[in-house]
């Protein structure tokens, strides 16, 4: 079954629920700040496992300290749609047990 693009106002409806993402174009967006290179590290290893486990990935970003990622659906024209919103969720509640910021 084909993915569907979400609206305009669905994808905001869905951002007001994920404090510091955002629409940059037509991806989803957020970096966060961790304590270390380290802790960084250890949390896109956890994205990495996560985005198998959805079978759903993003350009993810390692930093000295920072993590960052952009996602949208290549197979829906590279739009975004509710699984770029499920990887988004699953993210942020992964994230504060990294101490990212």
């Amino acid at each position: 079954m084909p993915v569907e693009p979400l609206s305009h106002k669905e994808i905001e409806e869905q951002l007001a629920e994920l404090p510091g993402w955002s629409l940059d174009g037509d991806r989803l967006t957020r970096a966060y700040r961790l304590d270390s290179h380290f802790a960084a590290t250890a949390m896109v290893v956890h994205i990495a496992q996560v985005q198998e486990e959805l079978d759903h990935h993003s350009d993810l970003t390692l930093g000295y300290n920072t993590v960052s990622l952009a996602v949208n659906t290549h197979s829906a024209g590279g739009v975004v749609t509710e699984k770029d919103v499920e990887l988004a969720r699953r993210v942020e509640d992964l994230a504060g047990s990294h101490g990212a910021h």
